[in-house]
């Protein structure tokens, strides 16, 4: 019997490029949308000399895709658990509250990569791809913390009729992901200040906390 044993960690080597291709495919994708995107391209803009980069250390498109979307969202989850936590044995959760959850941490991770990003674009183009919309939002909302905020927070599903409730979530990932998407773009290219960018996205989040507590009060009545 022939034991294995455990595989070798990469080498930084491969760790660094696999970063760079992870940046380079998230900026092409967001600034060019996946269709008009090839391996090959994301490949030769990273620097690779081999085309095959991206099966090498994804094995697939959207393996590379995936985790792209699983490092974002981890990014954001650092944040949200905490904040989701401190709600919990609080006898009452306000609609307010819940939105703060949803909305700051994703606001803190865009001011801490910096400007420009373009993880926010990225993520709206795959909301919008047909092959990639449910599997974003599976993995978007399949989180420990939303999962929480779920149990926990104001929005409840209790008297609301499905298919609205169902129209209200749609709404609401609407709404937020392509704020920051145009947030984020009006960064990038200099119509707003890059000094101002953490007031900004603290600004933009406040304001969509808002929307979404009216939205939410209109569809689906006080809470």
């Amino acid at each position: 019997m022939t034991l294995t044993g455990p595989a070798a960690p990469p080498s930084a080597r491969s760790v660094l490029a696999r970063d760079k291709l992870m940046r380079t495919a998230e900026r092409l994708y967001a600034e060019h949308g996946f269709a008009n995107v090839s391996v090959r391209q994301i490949s030769e803009a990273a620097g690779q000399r081999n085309n095959s980069a991206v099966q090498y250390h994804f094995e697939s498109r959207e393996g590379l895709i995936r985790t792209i979307l699983s490092s974002r969202t981890a990014l954001v989850e650092k944040h949200r658990f905490a904040m989701v936590e401190a709600l919990r044995g609080q006898e009452t959760v306000s609609v307010e509250a819940h939105y703060r959850c949803l909305i700051l941490p994703n606001v803190e991770t865009y001011i801490e990569a910096g400007t420009p990003t373009w993880c926010a674009r990225f993520f709206a183009q795959a909301l919008v791809e047909p092959a990639l919309r449910d599997y974003v939002v599976r993995e978007h909302l399949d989180t420990p913390s939303l999962r929480l905020l779920d149990e926990i927070g104001a929005i409840r599903r209790d008297g609301v009729r499905p298919d609205l409730f169902d129209r209200h979530a749609t709404m609401v990932r609407q709404l937020s992901s392509h704020a920051f998407a145009e947030q984020e773009y009006d960064l990038a290219n200099g119509h707003i200040d890059p000094a101002d960018a953490a007031d900004s996205w603290r600004a933009l989040g406040r304001d969509l906390i808002t929307a979404l507590c009216g939205l939410t009060t209109a569809l689906l009545g006080p809470l």
